[in-house]
């Protein structure tokens, strides 16, 4: 289809992803200028439908947007009641006093929220300011002016078979142009990886980008085992202490709780299983107690951003701002992100009209960044996740030191020392590990959590997963680390197989079951898979969780 025949439309900003981040930039741009023409993409059905998250909500940056929130029924009803921080060994826990606990891992204040309602609720609060939103329309591409500059996105193309082919249905994707583009797509946006290396926003990094993959399930459960508004947080057992990971169990509304677990992917052992890990926690006998005689309804997993202040790239480029998650503006220690990334957009929105209007530099981002809280935030949290390398015990210790003693400022910076994919030891120096089978009442398997999740993607559609170069599956990946996408992808995309024919092992890619997690992209030793947008539409179903 050539550029000639494509639809084109322009706003004054584009922005891509109806996440915290950009709907906050969509709703602060018409506070601050109800003239601007705002245009927000969104991949998913219906805004929300692809947001997972725990989630512990603190309403600071909501504070600030839209001060009288609680006057307007937001979905923000369940504040934090009491709070435990478990050690777990594999038959017993050990509660942490309150006390001990550093000041980001006390959650008094804050709300257990489902984040797909809260972001449903800012997409109609943004339409109402006249924000354009059109949910079904993935930004395929980045469209560059003359000069190389980002000057807006092109949608995808609709309606093509497996071989890239028109079928009766096909409409070309439309090209959105703005005189602004906000990247806010959330962990390892398709767009926001490509700018980074187009315009060398890492450059100037000391440490390397990092990520975890988490988990959530929503419970219904007995209500004597409910107590709404509780907070649960564990570390231990099943991990081994040198894996970062942890779990978080949330007393919601109507006798749900939100249950999920995190894991750090900078693992080293290429046969462990991130998603068989969190189903062997739910067997220990704390969360055994909780989860009998209740029903599991929804699942999930999704990529985190982890690295903390010191691996986030330069987030600004001419004609765009990289902001919330798709930057990596998560604070780890508090295992929150959503008031973070629409602090992002707040600041966002302030820049940029300021740019349209009086033709200054989107450099100022940076500068109005590290002047805000968020950088403060991020600034006191730098130092705990690069402790983890140590092993649990050593940095929880030292995170104790450095969060509770020192207020997170200590004077040095640790850094971190290999990205994620990275970090795996060849098979032939691992453990291979056996997990249990599952039962079906606490366990189960990856088919019947992806049928949970309501993932669906047209029939014959493009691949979104692409490899890069076909024999590095069989000549590096599978002989060095024994194919480890067949375990850390948490909906069962990756499978080996052999050739009837040759007798050859290959990779089977089942792309209508991928649920949008990203970790393949993340965590492939050789880089070899690539994540980008299916056809607009497709995807998980995460509504109300």
């Amino acid at each position: 289809m050539s550029e000639l025949q494509r639809e084109e439309m322009l706003y004054d900003v584009v922005i891509v992803g109806a996440g915290p981040a950009g709907l906050s930039t969509a709703i602060k741009l018409k506070q601050v200028n109800s003239d601007l023409s705002v245009c927000l993409l969104e991949k998913s059905a219906e805004v929300g439908a692809h947001i997972l998250s725990g989630n512990v909500f603190e309403t600071k940056a909501l504070d600030e947007l839209i001060p009288n929130w609680k006057e307007l029924d937001a979905p923000i009803k369940t504040e934090v009641s009491s709070e435990d921080f478990l050690f777990l060994s594999k038959d017993k826990s050990f509660k942490v006093p309150n006390f001990l606990l550093p000041k980001a891992l006390q959650n008094h204040g804050n709300y257990i929220i489902s984040l797909s309602n809260l972001c449903k609720w800012l997409g109609e609060f943004a339409e109402n300011l006249g924000v354009e939103i059109f949910p079904g329309f993935a930004a395929s591409k980045l469209i560059y002016d003359e000069n190389g500059e980002v000057s807006g996105v092109q949608t995808g193309d609709m309606g093509l078979d497996k071989d890239g082919n028109p079928k009766d249905n096909f409409e070309p994707g439309i090209n959105i142009k703005g005189k602004v583009t906000v990247l806010s797509e959330g962990c390892r946006g398709h767009l926001g990886k490509e700018v980074i290396q187009k315009f060398n926003l890492d450059l100037n990094n000391k440490s390397p980008q990092q990520y975890g993959i988490g988990f959530k399930e929503i419970w219904e459960i007995d209500a004597e085992n409910h107590q709404q508004g509780k907070v649960v947080h564990s570390v231990g057992w099943p991990l081994e202490n040198d894996t970062y990971g942890g779990s978080f169990c949330y007393h919601a509304e109507n006798n749900q709780i939100y249950l999920g677990y995190v894991i750090g992917l900078d693992y080293k052992n290429p046969y462990l299983s991130p998603y068989d890990e969190f189903q062997q926690f739910k067997t220990h006998p704390k969360i055994k107690k909780i989860l009998s005689k209740g029903k599991r309804i929804s699942y999930g997993a999704r990529a985190l951003i982890e690295g903390g202040l010191q691996s986030l790239p330069q987030m600004h480029m001419p004609g765009a701002l990289l902001i919330g998650c798709d930057a990596g503006t998560l604070n780890m220690p508090k295992i929150k992100g959503s008031h973070t990334a629409m602090k992002s957009g707040i600041i966002a929105a302030e820049v940029i009209n300021k740019h349209i209007n009086e033709n200054s530099s989107l450099s100022l981002y940076e500068n109005e960044f590290k002047k805000s809280w968020i950088y403060d935030e991020l600034n006191q949290a730098r130092n705990v996740k690069p402790s983890f390398r140590w092993g649990l015990i050593p940095a929880m210790i030292f995170t104790g030191i450095d969060q509770k003693l020192f207020g997170g400022k200590l004077p040095f910076t640790l850094q971190h020392k290999h990205a994620d994919h990275e970090s795996l030891i060849s098979a032939k120096k691992s453990k291979k590990i056996e997990y249990p089978k599952y039962d079906g009442e606490l366990t189960f398997d990856k088919p019947s959590s992806v049928y949970l999740s309501g993932t669906n993607h047209s029939e014959n559609q493009p691949c979104h997963l692409i490899l890069k170069d076909n024999n590095l599956t069989t000549n590096y990946t599978l002989e060095e680390y024994d194919e480890p996408a067949q375990r850390y992808c948490p909906a069962g995309v990756y499978e080996v197989e052999t050739d009837s024919e040759t007798q050859k092992k290959f990779l089977k890619i089942n792309s209508q079951n991928c649920i949008h997690c990203k970790t393949c992209d993340i965590k492939e030793p050789s880089q070899n898979i690539n994540w980008v947008v299916p056809e607009g539409g497709g995807g998980p179903i995460y509504s109300g969780t």
